[in-house]
């Protein structure tokens, strides 16, 4: 499952290396140049002056997995959902085995009500349960016979009844309109992680897999689908408005992903090089705006099969369009569905950003075909294997079809920092973590699981060399095929296949919370002089074994030196390094972990910057690190704002990506000072050179990253009012609203965003009308993304209620008050009223989901004022949201680390920014 985790709209994800991780330095090391030494110590410095105001963990609700005493075989499911009533019927016929004697059946069971029950024994009569048992709080029921069942083979059937809710999750409706205009629903399922007891009775635990043969009876004018092909389809006999649909036998799978679709759809179709058909599904009278996930998918298949060395499993694969869909696609085998802006591109009015998310989207779930369905994990606790591993592997899959993105350098913005931001906090957790309830497990669908699980496979793809990398795969796909695995199982076979010691590295990574820092000085002395002044603490400090690589300016792409820290203490030494040379750590930016240069490293690191010499993923990398040392107060923020005008000649989209991001979060935190015009005017300073020399119009020979780039740069231009920016903005948008000249997809965003950031009421109206005229979904989010970007307060109030009116999807409500609550302060601060207002709503609405996280993290992450987050912890305190727990403590953590950044280093800041604006004497 992806989901939407994107930092075009959680700029408040701050760049951090808070006092998690400074506890956390139990390998802090110093780089000593030409005689060099590299030295590890286990070290601490202590900051924790903030822990007492944090929300603590509560304790874990207990929990107790399903019995194996009766154990599935083939689930035989027949649904009948009722689209006009939202009620559906249900059958299960389902082949068991009894592996001891026992007279109840527990099983997975939530908002479904049992109608009928019974057991048959292979060759033996029927028993009738006597009663059913429904434990609402675990999400079970336990069914009871009159006398015991034994051993052997035998039939349980179920009938039963639910309800098609507006939840977003299990079996569920979504709204969507006809070509004519009419509203109708379809009927569709989202049942990861543990929402496939809401659809039928089940044994809902991963490692519980089973063959499922499904039909449906559905109306005779609707599509219906589901994980394998249809093999029959006839009249309902009882009903003739009505067929039945019968699909293949599945292979043995986890019921988490099962899938059904049944509603109004056109499609298009393909055939990958090895013969496997491929649909992409979209709403009737688009089936042209699948055309580009269709390319795609019949790409990424043949790869991933030639990658594994291990083919397609099954004879076809969908992928579909969902309207309402809370997630950004789910991997259902066989069956992938989307949001709309996840699949389809129209070729006249989707922006390159678009093309993009999509290709990765796709990548991603295709890439659980086999990372996940064919071998899937044994619980929850290995989350991350799924999706550590898709989250990496996308990237891999988009630099093989369209290498011109330069992705694998937008994965270091996109993935790699947004992990260290989080496992910088205290409140982090590590990358395995138990959980055992159902409500525990939404919460680890986070930047941890996904972000940094990617960012460590990278680190261990690169430790290890590709080729042992494809071996050992192919290794644990052949061996746990249709069966479980668990963290350990992969680790065994990429140690059999590279001769490395896997488990013993990654066990430091993946079973602890938090990073190292590597802190590198220059020194001709001996060591104890260029050590830096920390105390020595326990064996209890966490360790790391840390594959390092370092390379010079002789050959910046190049790694000269590669070694495993893997003792307290280690020395390397870089032989041959003239003095007018410098030193790069952690070349690519592969490792995770962040580096606190020496200033005179640092000082000769900056020619590199500006003569372009570093590579832009070093450039990258080296920017992010120092922004996240200031956060915590390692270094000055002024030092971070210097090294940012080294970058005055940076050609490279994703170093401007990345610079962009972390001024949006300066920006934000100085919006609680009186000097947050000086900020805007560095922005404009720092980005009106490449603003110039990029225009306004796509040139010839322009690609994908430049139309990426065009478009970052004039939305921070406009945004921080740049006059000649606003005004072009203003012309433009006053041509495209009047049909005169439409606005290219790609200038969109910074458009709308400039004029509503210095617009008024009409500016709104006229947002707002492009908004209901929109026929594309991508076009609406484009706007309801920008349109907290409104000043006055009136209009902010406008624009959240808005958020929650019909016009606005169930889940992009979320986008919509982030938007508001990104843009400004006096925007953090209605939003924050609003969600408290309309808490009842909003929780009901994605209670049980990560949307509910997303919009708390979205809403209250950037505020910079104490008192906050105590009045944050205290509104939770009383208004639980146990998917969210983690978050709040996340949130309360960093609105305290924001005002201490601000009260420790505002004035310097000001005094720099006032002190730039002196002509020389």
């Amino acid at each position: 499952m992806l989901l939407l985790l994107s930092r075009q709209v959680s700029l408040s994800l701050v760049r951090q290396v808070t006092h998690r991780s400074l506890i956390s330095l139990s390998k802090t090391v110093f780089l000593k140049l030409r005689a060099t030494t590299l030295s590890i110590r286990r070290c601490t410095v202590s900051v924790n002056a903030t822990s007492q105001h944090l929300v603590t963990m509560p304790e874990r609700r207990p929990f107790v997995r399903l019995p194996t005493d009766v154990y599935p075989v083939n689930y035989g499911l027949c649904l009948k959902p009722d689209l006009i009533d939202f009620t559906f019927e249900g059958k299960l016929e389902a082949a068991v085995e009894v592996r001891q004697g026992t007279n109840q059946i527990v099983m997975n069971c939530a908002d479904i009500d049992i109608i009928t029950a019974s057991f048959a024994p292979e060759g033996g009569e029927e028993i009738n349960a006597t009663g059913f048992n429904y434990q609402n709080e675990d999400e079970k029921v336990t069914l009871s016979f009159p006398s015991a069942l034994q051993k052997g083979l035998g039939t349980l059937k179920i009938d039963f009844v639910g309800e098609l809710n507006d939840k977003m999750k299990g079996f569920y409706r979504s709204k969507y309109a006809t070509p004519s205009g009419e509203i109708r629903y379809a009927a569709v399922t989202q049942f990861e992680a543990t929402d496939a007891r809401r659809a039928f009775p089940c044994w809902d635990e991963p490692a519980i897999k089973a063959t499922f043969d499904i039909t449906l009876i559905v109306p005779k004018d609707r599509v219906a689908l589901s994980n394998m092909n249809v093999i029959d389809r006839k009249p309902y006999p009882e009903d003739d408005s009505l067929v039945e649909v019968k699909f293949a036998t599945t292979p043995i799978m986890s019921t988490y992903l099962v899938a059904i679709v049944i509603g109004e759809y056109d499609f298009v179709e393909g055939q990958t090089s090895d013969g496997v058909t491929v649909r992409v599904y979209t709403p009737v009278g688009k089936a042209e705006q699948g055309k580009f996930a269709l390319e795609v998918a019949t790409k990424t298949l043949p790869f991933y099969k030639d990658y594994f060395s291990v083919p397609y499993p099954l004879p076809k694969i969908d992928l579909i369009a969902i309207a309402d869909f809370a997630a950004g696609a789910m991997e259902n085998w066989g069956l992938v569905t989307y949001r709309e802006t996840a699949l389809l591109i129209d070729p006249k009015n989707s922006c390159a950003s678009s093309r993009q998310w999509v290709a990765l989207v796709v990548g991603h779930e295709l890439a659980h075909q086999w990372f996940g369905n064919l071998v899937t994990m044994e619980w929850w606790t290995h989350l991350w294997l799924n999706e550590g591993f898709a989250s990496w592997i996308e990237y891999l899959c988009v630099d093989h079809c369209f290498p011109e993105y330069d992705i694998w350098t937008q994965f270091v913005s996109a993935d790699y920092t947004r992990a260290l931001d989080l496992d910088a906090l205290d409140n982090s957790h590590p990358i395995e973590v138990n959980v055992g309830h159902p409500s525990e497990v939404d919460e680890i669908f986070d930047a941890i699981s996904y972000s940094k699980g990617a960012s460590v496979i990278r680190m261990l793809h690169n430790y290890i060399g590709d080729e042992d990398f494809r071996k050992g795969m192919n290794a644990y796909l052949l061996k746990f095929q249709h069966k479980n695995a668990s963290t350990e199982d992969l680790w065994d076979c990429l140690e059999q296949a590279s001769g490395k010691p896997i488990a013993a590295v990654m066990n430091s990574w993946t079973k602890q919370m938090g990073f190292p820092i590597i802190v590198s000085r220059f020194s001709e002395q001996s060591l104890r002089h260029s050590r830096i002044n920390v105390c020595m603490i326990g064996e209890d400090c966490p360790s790391w074994m840390i594959p390092i690589s370092i390379c010079t300016s002789e050959d910046p792409s190049c790694s000269k030196i590669k070694v495993l820290l893997d003792q307290p203490e280690s020395a390397v030494t870089i032989p041959n390094l003239g003095p007018d040379k410098w030193v790069k750590i952690n070349p690519g930016t592969i490792g995770f972990y962040r580096i606190q240069y020496s200033s005179a490293m640092l000082e000769s690191l900056l020619p590199g910057i500006r003569d372009l010499t570093l590579l832009p993923v070093d450039r990258l990398g080296l920017q992010n690190d120092l922004f996240s040392l200031s956060r915590a107060g390692m270094i000055s923020t002024v030092e971070v704002l210097k090294l940012m005008e080294a970058f005055e000649n940076e050609p490279n989209y994703t170093v401007w990506s990345d610079l962009s991001c972390n001024l949006g979060v300066l920006s934000s935190l100085l919006s609680y000072t009186d000097f947050h015009e000086e900020i805007q005017e560095f922005i404009r300073n720092l980005f009106t050179p490449i603003g110039l020399k990029l225009g306004w119009d796509s040139k010839p020979g322009e690609g994908h990253l430049d139309a990426l780039l065009r478009g970052l740069v004039l939305g921070k231009l406009g945004k921080a009012g740049h006059k000649a920016t606003l005004d072009e903005a203003r012309r433009r948008f006053k041509q495209h609203v009047e049909g005169k000249q439409i606005l290219p997809a790609d200038l969109r965003s910074p458009v709308y965003l400039t004029v509503l950031k210095h617009g008024d009421s009409s500016t709104l109206d006229t947002m707002l009308k492009l908004h209901k005229q929109a026929d594309m979904q991508e076009e609406k989010n484009r706007i309801e993304r920008v349109l907290g970007a409104i000043s006055a307060p009136e209009l902010i109030q406008r624009v959240l209620t808005f958020a929650l009116s019909d016009e606005v999807r169930p889940q992009d409500t979320v986008s919509v008050i982030g938007g508001v609550a990104g843009s400004s302060k006096q925007g953090r601060k209605a939003a924050w009223k609003f969600v408290k207002d309309n808490w009842e709503e909003l929780h009901n609405r994605y209670q049980g989901g990560f949307l509910i996280s997303r919009l708390i993290k979205l809403t209250v992450d950037g505020f910079a004022i104490d008192k906050m987050a105590a009045e944050v912890k205290s509104f939770f305190e009383s208004h639980h949201a146990p998917a969210a727990e983690r978050t709040v403590q996340q949130c309360c953590e960093n609105i305290l680390l924001n005002a201490a950044w601000l009260k420790r280093d505002a004035e310097d800041i000001h005094q720099y920014l006032v002190q730039r604006k002196v002509p020389p004497v």
